[in-house]
């Protein structure tokens, strides 16, 4: 197995590239290669199988998607309130569009994961301390609302990425920015 953390990378990036624009049955051996411009044959020498190029793939979204260090201290300086969460939603909003191709690559392996458990078991872990830590960071600032209002601001943004991404004129030209206003304001409770 190749060594090359570096070409890893590329190669990883290509397939999630693939997946955003081709979904997950295009995701080849030869799909990635192509993508990542390298020889043919290249990206198994690093992934063993499909399996693990998807399991590969959707790490790689989570380090894409993951904030640089101290960009979430300071996103969190203002004083908790409601006007801070839909700052912060518009933020992770503007976070997930400036990296549609992680975004729609998660996607795509979220409907895989539903034809494989091992995929299945593994997103659902990560997705999972992802949605624990941003309830414990809601919670330690001292944000209004308690760990539902998380859960339901973490459906609602979902959602809305979901169609802006998928079916961006499903919402009458309202900007995401206005939207994701409306639901923190029918979410979070008053201070």
């Amino acid at each position: 197995m190749a060594r090359n953390p570096e070409r890893r990378a590329a190669l990883l990036d290509a397939a999630i590239e693939v997946m955003a624009d081709e979904g997950a049955r295009g995701l080849t051996f030869r799909a990635v290669d192509a993508r990542a411009g390298v020889p043919t044959g290249t990206s198994s020498n690093y992934f063993t199988d499909r399996d693990q190029l998807l399991s590969q793939v959707g790490e790689r979204i989570f380090v894409r998607l993951t904030p640089e260090a101290g960009a979430l201290d300071t996103a969190m300086l203002p004083e908790p309130s409601r006007d801070l969460v839909v700052e912060l939603m518009r933020w992770l909003a503007r976070r997930m569009a400036a990296e549609r191709s992680c975004y729609l690559g998660l996607f795509e392996l979220r409907l895989e994961a539903t034809r494989r458990p091992e995929l299945r078991a593994r997103l659902t872990e990560v997705l999972r301390g992802d949605l624990d830590e941003n309830i414990r960071l809601h919670l330690a600032a001292g944000m209004p609302g308690d760990e539902d209002t998380v859960l339901l601001l973490y459906f609602a943004l979902t959602g809305l990425l979901v169609d802006h991404f998928t079916v961006p004129g499903l919402h009458d030209a309202r900007e995401l920015d206005t939207l994701i206003e409306t639901v923190v304001n029918r979410i979070v409770p008053a201070a």
